[in-house]
């Protein structure tokens, strides 16, 4: 009959046997950065349990240990702390998503483009002069040669337009 090994002497062999199979079980369950520390873990609760020696097939009775540290790390995910905080209705008011924002942008612009397609020559002019090219009422009047006030009139007409469509839309 041969003499009872060691329980370190026993455990040692049996960490370097399993390791492998601990870290691909964890690692296929809990992620790979995750799993030398379940592995680590599963090994230390065996220890602690003394039941390396005590049990039938302690690859089975590991794999359970493995398997309740897995079961207690969905729990403490899933039962997290939860924080509590007051609601200051001016500060947290809903906001609507930037898709909806985007969409709306979208129909604004394909809005204001049709508006000032069917505004007259002229009036198209002097406003795609003031709002696209940032022409001073000034400047653009010496480059139509027509008169400041003539610039007004057709800066008055052409915003009266895009404000009568967007109220038609909306």
């Amino acid at each position: 009959m041969t003499a009872p090994v060691s329980t370190a002497a026993s455990f040692e062999a049996f960490y370097r046997a399993e390791r492998p199979r601990m870290l691909r079980y964890f690692g296929r369950r809990a992620g790979r950065d995750a799993a030398p520390d379940l592995t680590q873990e599963a090994f230390a609760r065996l220890l602690r349990s003394g039941a390396l020696d005590r049990a039938e097939c302690p690859q089975a009775y590991l794999t359970r240990i493995a398997c309740n540290l897995l079961i207690d790390r969905a729990r403490r995910k899933k039962c997290g702390p939860t924080a509590l905080y007051s609601l200051d209705e001016e500060r947290d008011a809903v906001s609507r998503a930037d898709q909806t924002w985007r969409i709306e942008a979208a129909d604004l612009f394909r809005l204001y483009r049709q508006t000032v397609r069917a505004m007259p020559p002229k009036t198209r002019r002097v406003f795609l002069m003031c709002r696209v090219k940032r022409m001073r009422y000034s400047d653009i009047a010496v480059e139509l040669g027509i008169s400041v006030a003539t610039v007004d009139y057709h800066m008055v007409q052409a915003l009266a337009r895009c404000r009568a469509a967007v109220a038609a839309q909306w």
